[in-house]
């Protein structure tokens, strides 16, 4: 059995412990798979979403025009307060990508900066969205008024939903870079976050043109 080269052992049955030590390149390709799947799993989730959103705007399409008697979207939108929410919502979008190339480059101030104004803007959408849903329920218009503002509560409000939510989330990937620095792991996480907030960007851009812009212009 000693005369046996290692080629006749092609699996390796009688090799000793040391040399079964993991090598750079499976250690590196665990963590690429990790990464895919984490991908690829994450991306099914947004698509979800998408679908839930997808199936809101075609309600609202159908009740856009059951107002029962009460007031239309070109009586209440005010395009200029909307404006201002879309400008916080893309300029958030866009300093979430500088926090992403600072997570991937270990830029501390870069990340932290960047992800704080990021937050800003979505706290000052959110604020935004708020005060518009008091105003028009101190108008009496609110989600039981009618058919179309009940659809118009539910598609604007669910996607608030997701930026609140997303507020948080950011707060936790800040906390947990604090705690345990850009690791691999953290910056799947990283990742995944600015999946989401992108997407919720491109949501509000079609929720923007679709519901406010084209319920103006009626």
């Amino acid at each position: 059995m000693s005369g046996i080269s290692a080629t006749a052992d092609p699996y390796r049955i009688g090799h000793r412990g040391g040399s079964h030590q993991p090598t750079a390149e499976h250690a590196g390709g665990g963590l690429v798979s990790k990464r895919i799947i984490v991908g690829y799993g994450f991306w099914i989730f947004l698509l979800s979403d998408i679908v839930m959103f997808s199936a809101f705007f075609a309600t609202y399409a159908v009740l856009v025009n059951e107002t029962a008697g009460g007031p239309t979207g070109r009586e209440l939108f005010d395009l200029r307060n909307v404006a201002v929410e879309t400008a916080a919502l893309l300029l958030s979008s866009f300093t979430c990508g500088i926090a992403s190339i600072g997570a991937q480059r270990r830029l501390h101030d870069w990340y932290y900066g960047a992800m704080a104004i990021t937050f800003a803007f979505g706290a000052i959408f959110i604020g935004l969205e708020v005060t518009e849903f008091a105003d028009l329920v101190a108008r009496d218009a609110g989600p039981s008024r009618s058919a179309f503002l009940s659809a118009f509560f539910t598609l604007v409000g669910c996607h608030g939903l997701h930026v609140s939510a997303g507020l948080l989330w950011l707060l936790t990937m800040m906390a947990q870079v604090y705690a345990k620095g850009f690791r691999a792991d953290i910056l799947r996480r990283l990742l995944c976050f600015s999946l989401f907030w992108h997407a919720l960007d491109i949501i509000w851009v079609g929720l923007f043109s679709v519901v406010y812009l084209m319920g103006a212009g009626q």
